[in-house]
């Protein structure tokens, strides 16, 4: 069973050491040993990385002479980000009622904190 690419996108946004590739390329085009540099880990594995980013369609890869050269591709985070749009609503919808809330009990606790002050 294949996954849609938003399922795609949201598993290989899931592992942080992709994520912190994907944050390194907001700067620009790298070489894949460039991106390999901050990593504890061996080649193969930032390889494998790359992959499911290229899979995902969140990276390009291309030759240049003897170096792979990777770049991000926006397209994904934005249907990421159209996506989680169609929930601010819901939230912010939620954080308003809390708001009005909080201030009904605020409005309760100096309404009998001044009936207790003057009763002293």
């Amino acid at each position: 069973m294949t996954a849609d690419p938003l399922s795609n996108t949201f598993s290989a946004l899931a592992d942080p050491t992709r994520r912190a590739i994907l944050a390194r390329l907001l700067s620009g085009e790298c070489s894949v040993g460039e991106l390999a540099q901050p990593f504890e880990m061996s080649m193969p594995a930032v390889s494998k990385h790359l992959r499911v980013l290229e899979r995902a369609g969140l990276i390009t890869q291309r030759r240049d002479a003897q170096w792979r050269r990777c770049r991000i591709k926006a397209g994904p985070l934005k249907e990421v980000s159209d996506w989680t749009e169609r929930y601010r609503q819901v939230w912010e919808e939620r954080l308003d009622r809390l708001g009005d809330y909080v201030q009904q009990l605020n409005a309760k606790e100096k309404k009998s904190h001044g009936r207790k002050q003057r009763g002293k």
